[in-house]
This record gives C-alpha cells, structure tokens and sequence, in this order.
C-alpha cells in the first residue's frame, strides 16, 4: 500500500473558502491559514501573516496551543531559498507557497479562498469577514501578473517533487494551478496518478530561460523589505521575466 501523501491545505480569506468548514480536514498533513482565515475552522495548525498584519486580530493565546504562528522570521528565509520576493510575488498567498514548499516538504499544496478575484458589484462582500483591502491588486512592481507568479510557484514546486492544485470552484482565478475537487484530492493514493492526471505540463525551455532571466537580474532583498529599494528594479525586465513564465504554461491562456 503506498503511503499516506503529504498534503499542506492554504486557506485564505475568499468568500469561497468558506466551503472548507464541512470538510473533514484530517486527511490533510498541514493546514496553513494565511491572516484572518484562522477564524474559518478550528484544527488548523499555522498561521502566516505579515509584518503590518495588526496584533488585535490574532487569535487569543488560548487557542494557541499545538499551532504555529509563522512570521516574517521564518517566512522571508524561505521564500528567499526560492528566490525571493521580487520574482515570486509580494503578497501572502504566494509568500504562504513558498514557506510551505521549503518548511513542510509537501508532495501536494492545495489553495483555497486564494483566487484574488474581487467583486465589483455593490453589496457583494470581498472576504468571508465581509470586506477588506484586495492587497494583491495593489500597484506593486513584484505583482505586475499574478498569473505569472503563480506559475512560478508551481514549476519550482515541481522541481521540488511537489504538485500545487487550486480546490476553488469559482469560475475564474488568478492562480493557474489546476483544478480539483477536494473529494477527489483527498481520494488520491498515489502521488504519479496525480500529477499524470491533473499536472499541467510546462515548457522546460520557457522555464529555464525566466530562471536565467532572473540570475542575470539578480533582484534580491534578504530583508524581504524589497518596497525600500524599488530604485534598484526595472519594471520592463520583471515584464519580460513575467512574458517567460506565462509562455511557460502557454496552454493554459
């Protein structure tokens, strides 16, 4: 019998993610919330946030115990290994990504409430919460395409034997991870089934060409501060290290 997958669920803050307080979570390795997703389900085991996200909307110490909270402190060293904030994205649903990949060792990262699709009607809440600032729609040099950004995540997953799936069932998103039910997520056995049947394949050379791209650039902020140094990063370049990454996964457009 093949053993059990390690799979690390991302709860955000969409009004979709709601749909995650029926499911039975236990099949899942980890789940990761990112702000305030926490008050979303109970058996959650980190919370990621940023440095600016404010004390009085953490949960109380009570409920604390056997969880994680995951700060800049152990978040920017991650995402750094993976190439930094510049290239993959300031914002936390690809930063929750990258921590995962490197601190959790998952053979599978499944998104949910993560699309980055806001409503534009009147009256039509924007989180679970009711509403709230849309950060990855921000002017921000390092999220000029979010689609590009998460294609990136997924092909550095892959390269780390890890496939990343989107669970949400809205009609358009802004992560381009494939699609699956969390039924049938949750059904798989085997790792290779997965990935032969849900994996996108990307194209090696546009993969390896914005990596190179980006080793030529040489953006990176240990800090993850990159906003302080904004000077320092061309705009177009990024653009065109963005243009690989979608090329990269040209089927999906």
């Amino acid at each position: 019998m093949n053993p059990r997958l390690n799979i690390v669920l991302i709860i955000g803050s969409a009004p979709d993610a709601l749909r995650i307080k029926k499911e039975d979570l236990s099949l899942f390795s980890s789940r990761v919330v990112i702000k305030n997703a926490w008050q979303l389900i109970k058996d959650w085991n980190y919370l990621i946030y940023p440095e600016d996200f404010p004390n009085k909307k953490l949960p109380p110490k009570s409920i604390l115990i056997k969880k994680k909270l995951v700060t800049a402190r152990e978040f920017v060293p991650k995402q750094n290994s993976f190439g930094g904030f510049v290239y993959g994205g300031g914002t936390m649903a690809f930063t929750a990504g990258y921590w995962a990949l490197g601190a959790l060792k998952p053979d599978v990262i499944a998104y949910i409430g993560c699309d980055m699709i806001y409503p534009v009607e009147e009256g039509i809440p924007s989180h679970f919460y009711g509403y709230g600032k849309a950060d990855p729609l921000r002017s921000d040099i390092t999220l000029q395409s979010l689609e590009a950004k998460s294609i990136r995540l997924m092909a550095l997953a892959k390269s780390n034997n890890c496939t990343v799936v989107n669970l949400s069932e809205l009609p358009k998103s802004r992560l381009l991870f494939p699609r699956i039910s969390i039924t049938k997520l949750l059904n798989k056995i085997d790792q290779k089934d997965l990935v032969s049947e849900r994996y996108i394949k990307l194209d090696s050379k546009s993969v390896k060409r914005a990596l190179e791209l980006e080793d030529e650039l040489a953006y990176m902020v240990s800090s993850g501060r990159y906003w302080e140094n904004l000077k320092e990063f061309d705009q177009l370049k990024l653009s065109e290290i963005d243009s690989q990454w979608l090329k990269s996964a040209s089927n999906l457009n």
